[in-house]
């Protein structure tokens, strides 16, 4: 079995093309890469957050009291620069 910097070793020199292919199919070798796995195994997990829980009820009272606080998100929001 090969370590991690062999591994690494044996990705530098290949082509281009070869390497692209490697990253499309990295997140089904590595399926932690895959976010929305990640958020489904968040979103499911069965453990009590009790003070998650009390953060999202708080804001959730907040944005039904005063929902012009809580302004939607759009597209064009996630194109600004810092």
């Amino acid at each position: 079995m090969a370590t991690a910097e062999e591994i690494e070793a044996a990705i530098r020199p290949l082509p281009q093309t070869e390497r692209a292919k490697l990253v499309e199919d990295l997140p089904s070798i590595l399926p932690q890469l895959n976010g929305d796995a990640e958020w489904e195994r968040i979103m499911t997990d069965p453990r009590p957050r009790p003070a998650l829980t009390k953060l999202g009820d708080e804001l959730e009272a907040r944005l039904k009291a005063n929902p012009e606080h809580f302004p939607e998100i759009r597209e064009a929001d996630f194109d600004k620069g810092p």
